[in-house]
């Protein structure tokens, strides 16, 4: 665990993590968890008919993951505000490796409360060949270490 304050953030920072190979069992399990056992994730005979020719990951199950694994350490400071402008960029098929990508590209004042900023950050998924595959703006309030007068 370590403090982070909203002025610590540095606009075009980065940081990057291992790689997470997304199994078949990632697929099977997403699909029991969320019910979505739609022909393009589970049905690979059919898949062979399709534009792809195979099975292609959730693309909730790559950004579940993907989050996962851009979550580094614990940071009291911050909290996770929500996401913005997820795409679904590429497909993900079975076998793939992905990897995450993170760039603060942003920071701002937050008006609702003046002793918290918003940071950005933008979270790029890629796969082994450094094809991105989806893309969301990931929002974080930050406690600021000087309180702004209210």
């Amino acid at each position: 665990m370590r403090s982070v304050f909203f002025e610590d953030y540095e606009a075009g920072s980065t940081r990057s993590t291992f790689g997470r190979t997304i199994t078949e069992t990632d697929v099977v399990m997403h699909a029991g968890q969320t019910g979505d056992f739609y022909p393009h994730h589970m049905d690979a005979e059919w898949c062979k008919t399709q534009p792809f020719g195979q099975r292609i990951a959730h693309g909730t199950l790559i950004f579940s993951v993907g989050v996962g694994m851009s979550a580094g350490e614990m940071n009291p400071e911050a909290f996770s505000y929500g996401y913005d402008k997820l795409r679904f960029v590429k497909p993900v098929f079975i076998g793939d490796t992905i990897s995450v990508q993170i760039t603060i590209s942003e920071k701002r004042d937050y008006p609702k409360r003046p002793s918290y900023g918003v940071v950005v950050e933008r979270v790029e998924v890629v796969n082994q060949h450094l094809e991105t595959v989806l893309v969301c703006d990931h929002l974080l309030l930050v406690n600021r270490k000087e309180q702004l007068p209210t």
